[in-house]
């Protein structure tokens, strides 16, 4: 079992996401039951490519300050949706024998989505914790209909085991 945790990066993790506080608190008591439960904590950047906000080149694209990966903590870096696509992600998974993956994370209709979808193709259990991703309002629904949208019709016992937090740190804990 590994703890996923997709483009949390400075540039888009801020107030102005749906549930901001509680995604922010989940994250983190996430990331902090899986360092305590020797669970490992893989991170993702997106890369939008030059001259944008999450381009390499800029401080926008490193992992949000609160959840900061250690420094024997794998990151990811991606250029689609999908973290699995041309990052090594896949690989790595394989080689480790890893079958689970608790997925969370930035944004809900996009690399979260790709990622539930694209893990579960390649065969993992993926485990969304609730209020563990989140997005922004857009041209077509509010982040709070996105985020309702995806976990709660799509993805749960589709693609995905839509559980509570709790639930999923007594799988942490047991899973070792």
């Amino acid at each position: 079992m590994i703890l996923l945790i997709i483009d949390t990066q400075k540039a888009i993790t801020n107030k102005n996401l749906y549930n901001f506080k509680q995604f922010k608190k989940n994250i983190l008591l996430l990331i902090s039951e899986s360092r305590k439960n020797n669970t490992e904590v893989i991170f993702t950047r997106h890369d939008d490519g030059f001259g944008t906000e999450l381009s390499k080149e800029t401080e926008g694209f490193e992992i949000y300050e609160p959840f900061k990966p250690k420094l024997q903590e794998k990151v990811f870096d991606k250029n689609v949706n999908s973290p699995f696509k041309s990052t090594g992600l896949l690989e790595y998974l394989h080689a480790k024998k890893e079958t689970t993956i608790i997925v969370t994370g930035l944004q809900t209709e996009y690399c979260i989505d790709a990622a539930v979808k694209c893990g579960f193709e390649y065969g993992f259990t993926i485990i969304v914790p609730q209020n563990a991703n989140t997005t922004f309002d857009n041209s077509f629904m509010t982040g709070k209909q996105s985020y309702e949208y995806y976990n709660d019709f799509i993805w749960k016992n589709r693609y995905a085991q839509c559980i509570s937090v709790e639930e999923t740190i007594k799988r942490i804990k047991s899973s070792k």
